[in-house]
């Protein structure tokens, strides 16, 4: 018998608590990390692109969402639309992601000081000086920039919603 789609996505879960020992332990297995993070708050084939280019930067592709109130603190109190168990679930489902987790804070610097991830993938609007750059390099990782989507984004998306008539 099958599992439960609930026991189904929790398998790619790390619980913030444990993201420094699951990845030692997947380090000493000789494997390579790569990271990205973001909202993923409505997620489109934008965010599909950028997650797949990410997964082809190492062996194991974590990606790191913001929680709901970092959402609200950084993008708006209307967001996010989506609240962050589904979006851990729509992430978890995804083949080419290993594994999943979340952060509370409004920036991943401290998330990515306890990951130490080898690759992290930011778009092209952060650019190679992006706010992660120096604590990823300082742990000896790199950037990696994937370009965007030209049209793909959420608040475009939102926009053409408001706009269409009924």
């Amino acid at each position: 018998m099958r599992e439960s789609w609930h026991q189904a996505f929790r398998r790619k879960l790390i619980e913030p608590d444990l993201i420094e020992e699951t990845v030692l332990s997947i380090k000493k297995t000789g494997k390579r990390v790569a990271t990205l993070n973001g909202s993923f708050d409505l997620l489109h084939a934008g965010h599909l692109h950028i997650i797949y280019e990410a997964s082809k930067q190492a062996d194991i592709l974590i990606v790191a969402l913001n929680s709901d109130a970092s959402i609200k603190k950084y993008k708006s109190i209307h967001r996010p639309l989506i609240p962050l168990e589904y979006r851990l679930q729509m992430m978890t489902a995804l083949s080419f992601v290993d594994f999943v987790t979340w952060f509370d804070e409004t920036d991943p610097r401290s998330l990515l000081n306890k990951i130490k991830p080898h690759v992290h993938v930011n778009g092209s609007e952060y650019g190679l000086n992006c706010l992660e750059a120096l604590t990823v390099e300082q742990h000896g990782g790199k950037v990696h920039i994937v370009s965007l989507v030209p049209g793909l984004s959420t608040t475009e998306i939102i926009k053409k919603i408001q706009v269409t008539p009924q």
